[in-house]
């Protein structure tokens, strides 16, 4: 009997791992395609009237700066925004179908959106894939309870911190953020003590890079701040290097002549008003 073929499910598709899996299995010297280091730092605090939320603008391909100001900040809802480490496609499309599920859900509530429910439908959807989806994710917001920050990791485990830190330049950001962070602390001492905790992270992992992206949610809305520091600038040569000619031999010299035809030559007069 013939057996009915499956019909395709919607969302990730994971057959891939499963095909490799075997192929280790049956061939011992083959060599599967592995996941790859990635590289970011995020990190964001509570502060006295809200949250604030801060990234990197690097986005690495192994060893490669595949972008130097790429947006990390992804947004949730008008009052929830979330910063996205790992893989830049999985947090990207992650992020995208919670904020189209959370605007359903306002709709069909007629409330806003808390960050609890945020932070629960994120790490289901994480935990379902058990890890495949490298995500690793900084949720904060404000919502009829108050200023809330969670951290949500790939396998969708997940914390509520006052302060928290993600990604490859995690250690350095953390080291800043338990040294100087205070409850009840003002804006601008907020907005300074990240800003200081991204470029530790920058300064100290390969991976990070760029400027400083940083996103203010209070209860009276949300700034997004592009480039609030840039703490790594191109470096200026102190002198010009001249060398006489002369000074490298040169052990060969060819020239190859290129036999072009001129076929059509038109010159047009521009109109001009």
């Amino acid at each position: 009997m013939l057996k009915t073929a499956l019909q395709t499910q919607g969302g990730f598709s994971f057959e891939n791992c499963q095909r490799n899996s075997s192929l280790e299995r049956a061939l011992p010297g083959l060599r599967v395609p592995h996941a790859l280091k990635t590289g970011t730092t995020i990190a964001g605090l509570v502060f006295r009237d809200g949250v604030i939320l801060g990234a990197d603008t690097r986005a690495t391909n192994d060893s490669v700066v595949a972008d130097k100001n790429c947006e990390k900040i992804h947004f949730i809802a008008p009052k929830i925004y979330c910063c996205g480490a790992g893989v830049a496609a999985d947090a990207e499309m992650t992020t995208r179908m919670v904020a189209s599920n959370m605007e359903l859900h306002a709709l069909s509530t007629g409330r806003e959106p808390r960050v609890a429910t945020v932070t629960r439908l994120l790490r289901q959807t994480l935990f379902r894939y058990r890890g495949h989806v490298g995500a690793s994710l900084v949720v904060g917001g404000v919502d009829a309870t108050g200023p809330q920050l969670y951290s949500v990791h790939p396998h969708g485990s997940y914390s509520r911190l006052p302060f928290t830190a993600l990604g490859s330049g995690q250690d350095a950001a953390l080291a800043v953020l338990e040294d100087r962070f205070q409850p009840n602390m003002t804006l601008e001492a907020a907005q300074g003590l990240l800003v200081e905790a991204i470029t530790a992270g920058i300064l100290g992992d390969l991976g990070s890079g760029g400027s400083v992206d940083a996103c203010v949610i209070t209860e009276t809305g949300t700034k997004l701040l592009r480039t609030l520091s840039s703490p790594t600038k191109p470096i200026e040569r102190p002198s010009q290097y001249r060398f006489a000619p002369g000074t490298t031999a040169v052990l060969s010299k060819t020239v190859v002549p290129l036999p072009l035809e001129l076929v059509e030559e038109t010159v047009q007069t521009m109109e001009v008003e």
